[in-house]
């Protein structure tokens, strides 16, 4: 093993333990009671922030692969995804179980008449075959092409999630709109970067 190999996977190590992070302070304050009287409102709330923060993130590494010139950004991408969908998937569960108790006819209640629940839900569904083909072999069996062309759809579960909590929230609504602010700029630059990549500026005559 190289050493460069080496640095990458005590980078990776490094990350995936503070990925677990938020998590292992979630279980903390629910054994030491530290929870407020509505503990399902807590995890609800903060295992969807973190799917949120972690979208963002995920999103946030090519740039910073880019602009600083460090290749090795790439490397934690499908990671700190997985994460993302892993936070969801807690975000998720903890509305079925905890919140609903498996009653299937009051989630699809909910679905169907709660814009917020909504557009969770959909962003939530469309992360689903994104992390089913994270795998290496997945991604050569597909080709690398279309697989590119699913995994566009991150930016999609991204501003569903920012919908989501915008239309949850019922008063502050400054930290989903700041959330916003991150994806938007993050998207005009993934449209700059497209065009420019095809050197549409340079064919524009002035």
């Amino acid at each position: 093993m190289t050493r460069a190999q080496r640095e990458i996977g005590v980078l990776k190590s490094a990350v995936f333990v503070l990925s677990l992070i938020p998590l292992a302070l979630l279980l903390l304050k629910a054994a030491n009671d530290e929870l407020s009287a509505n503990p399902i409102k807590d995890i609800t709330e903060e295992t969807g922030i973190w799917t949120l923060r972690f979208l963002v993130a995920t999103l946030s590494i090519t740039p910073l692969r880019k602009i600083t010139g460090w290749q090795r950004f790439a490397r934690f991408r499908r990671m700190v995804g997985l994460f993302a969908f892993f936070y969801g998937f807690l975000h998720f569960t903890t509305y079925v179980y905890l919140d609903q108790f498996f009653s299937f006819e009051e989630i699809l209640r909910d679905v169907a008449k709660r814009p917020f629940i909504t557009v969770g839900f959909t962003a939530f569904v469309l992360m689903i075959p994104l992390a089913v083909t994270s795998p290496n072999r997945i991604v050569k069996w597909m080709g690398g092409r279309r697989w590119q062309q699913l995994h566009r759809l991150v930016y999609l579960v991204a501003l569903g999630g920012v919908f989501h909590y915008l239309w949850l929230v019922k008063a502050d609504t400054s930290r989903p709109l700041r959330y916003g602010v991150v994806l938007s700029v993050l998207l005009l630059y993934r449209m700059w970067d497209f065009f420019k990549s095809r050197g549409v500026g340079s064919r524009v005559k002035v």
